[in-house]
């Protein structure tokens, strides 16, 4: 776009011309995307990034007839975009990376907890059934699918996969009971 035209479009915007918006945005739009797109490499955020650029022209119409160079007003503008998209990416890193710290803090009430669960999953196994106590052990401790553990102690899967059920069943029953008595 020519330097008159520029001017002329400016201060028709400046008293609210639709058309004069349109021509600044097809001729400025796909520019401002593309330096855009060159610092970030995510299309969709510049894109996003030049349509905000572009609704602030038209919120700030009235001024823009005091604007100079229209190119220079929109990649200042794109400027300060990507150096608060950057600072924005910043803050969610060191958040991210803050919440990754704090779960990984040792913290001793939930060691503690975590034995005494353990623990509490052992006596419920160890009262179960022979056959049950083995199974569920070769399912859960040992990692052995259904169709292993059914293979090595020569019984039907859906043998195993109801040994499994029941045992499951009989841990969810205990756990409910302790944390009734606790909680």
């Amino acid at each position: 776009m020519d330097k008159t035209l520029e001017i002329e479009c400016l201060t028709n915007l400046a008293e609210g011309d639709h058309r004069s918006y349109e021509l600044l945005f097809l001729a400025y739009h796909p520019k401002v995307y593309h330096f855009l797109y060159g610092f970030i490499k995510n299309e969709e955020e510049a894109y996003d990034m030049a349509q905000e650029i572009f609704y602030k022209v038209w919120v700030n119409r009235k001024t823009m007839g005091e604007i100079k160079s229209f190119k220079a007003y929109l990649f200042t503008m794109a400027r300060h975009m990507i150096y608060n998209y950057y600072e924005h990416t910043l803050v969610k890193e060191k958040y991210t990376l803050s919440r990754l710290a704090q779960s990984e803090t040792y913290e001793p009430e939930q060691d503690m907890f975590a034995k005494d669960l353990a623990l509490l999953i052992d006596l419920v196994v160890s009262q179960m059934p022979e056959q049950r106590q083995r199974i569920f052990k070769m399912s859960r401790k040992e990692g052995f699918s259904s169709d292993e553990i059914a293979s090595r102690l020569n019984i039907h899967k859906r043998t195993v996969e109801n040994h499994i059920s029941k045992a499951l069943s009989d841990l969810r029953k205990a756990l409910q009971y302790i944390s009734f008595l606790f909680f």
